[in-house]
């Protein structure tokens, strides 16, 4: 069975299309109008071996918000579609990833119930380019709530806000691998409900 999807969305902000193959090598191919998202969508797909395709247009003459947010509406989505009913797969992902003086934490679980705690203290003065790195969480929070996912997301410590936010997209492709795995030991779903 092919682990597969792709969702498209139109609205009158944003123009966007991803396609997914959790099965895949982690080929990639991002292009979101947001420079620093295509960086770190890249990180997910490659860290968790992922195929990702992402084509997204938005009106970021006005701020990027609007696109990150419903890149994250539509990531959400596709996960959720090339999951299908979950049969088999090892539902909970861990990763701890180190990146120069920063060290990031994400845990998860492909529950079926949305909750995101995001424990990421920035720096009071930081800059990347135009991109503002609170819009991160906002990211985050569409996937949780769309692909009906448990996500803790901390930053244990770090200095620089690149580095942090890049060992986030690193933990969070390398945890969603491993929750996405497929385990023969696990006949149906993996919960004592018999459903997710």
């Amino acid at each position: 069975m092919k682990r597969t999807a792709k969702i498209e969305r139109q609205t009158k902000e944003t123009d966007i299309a991803v396609s997914i193959n959790l099965d895949g090598t982690g080929q990639y191919s991002v292009r979101t109008s947001v420079p620093f998202m295509d960086h770190m969508l890249s990180h997910v797909a490659r860290h968790g071996f992922f195929d990702l395709s992402v084509k997204a247009k938005g009106d970021t003459d006005i701020d990027f918000h609007h696109t990150v947010e419903d890149l994250g509406i539509v990531f959400g989505q596709a996960l959720r579609k090339a999951l299908g009913s979950s049969a088999g797969i090892k539902r909970y992902g861990e990763a701890t990833v180190p990146m120069d003086e920063t060290l990031a934490q994400v845990s998860l679980d492909l529950s079926g119930r949305p909750y995101l705690v995001y424990q990421v203290e920035l720096p009071k003065k930081y800059r990347l380019k135009e991109f503002d790195p609170g819009l991160v969480e906002d990211f985050f929070r569409s996937v949780v709530n769309h692909a009906g996912m448990n996500l803790h997301i901390r930053i244990l410590y770090g200095r620089d806000v690149h580095h942090m936010l890049e060992a986030i997209f690193k933990a969070f492709g390398r945890a969603l691998d491993q929750a996405t795995a497929v385990d023969s030991r696990v006949k149906g779903v993996l919960s004592t409900k018999g459903k997710i």
